[in-house]
């Protein structure tokens, strides 16, 4: 074998290599369309590399089998991980309303500190929510089922289910950046413990102001 075909072989032996490196994906180089890029010829327009384009190494193995066995995309798969670290020390509840047209998903403590309120509306629908910033909270279906609520400085928006008329969740006046999630609309299995603080919403300028911590919830 001459010295150029045995470079090619080398070359070609080291491109299947980078390939089964990451699977969907392509090595760290970029090499191949496949790859999420390739290296421009002469005359070529370079095209750079894709979102996939990362080196799994000695975990590729691991993570073709973990999505495999889940039957995950790599977006799928790749959300689970990230969503792992970003919300270390939390867990992600699902809930949503009675008859099952509003589902969502929310990202907080297995212990929750949950408001009892007692300004009229709260004190009618026994609005009893725990608060998270609206980043941790995702709406998996139901949103043209919503229909919304409002009073006096029509700040709060009071969410509630078209159907069956349940809110499990809203807007709060005190976290107009977050969501108030009802904890009695959560499937069961996630939460661990409840602590209910009363708050003075018949007061609630008042009562705001003095609370040392519940605006901060609802901060990423």
């Amino acid at each position: 074998m001459g010295r150029a075909a045995a470079g090619r072989a080398r070359r070609s032996r080291g491109g299947s290599a980078a390939a089964a490196a990451s699977p969907g994906a392509g090595s760290r180089g970029g090499r191949g369309k496949k790859a999420g890029g390739s290296r421009a010829g002469p005359g070529e327009k370079e095209v750079p590399p894709g979102p996939d384009a990362f080196d799994l190494g000695a975990q590729s193995g691991r993570w073709a089998a973990f999505r495999e066995r889940h039957r995950l995309s790599c977006e799928e798969a790749a959300r689970l991980l990230l969503d792992a670290f970003e919300y270390r020390g939390l867990v992600k509840h699902t809930g949503g309303c009675h008859c099952g047209a509003i589902r969502f998903e929310v990202w907080a403590s297995a212990d929750l500190h949950v408001f009892n309120c007692n300004c009229s509306i709260c004190t009618k629908k026994q609005n009893r929510h725990f608060i998270v910033p609206a980043s941790r909270f995702k709406l998996l279906k139901g949103a043209d089922n919503l229909t919304t609520y409002t009073f006096n400085t029509h700040r709060a928006q009071h969410t509630f289910c078209k159907t069956c008329g349940v809110q499990s969740f809203y807007t709060p006046r005190s976290n107009p950046d977050g969501y108030g999630i009802a904890p009695h609309c959560l499937d069961e299995g996630t939460v661990h413990s409840i602590v209910t603080e009363d708050i003075n919403g018949k007061e609630w300028e008042k009562a705001v102001k003095e609370h040392k911590t519940i605006r901060d919830m609802s901060k990423p």
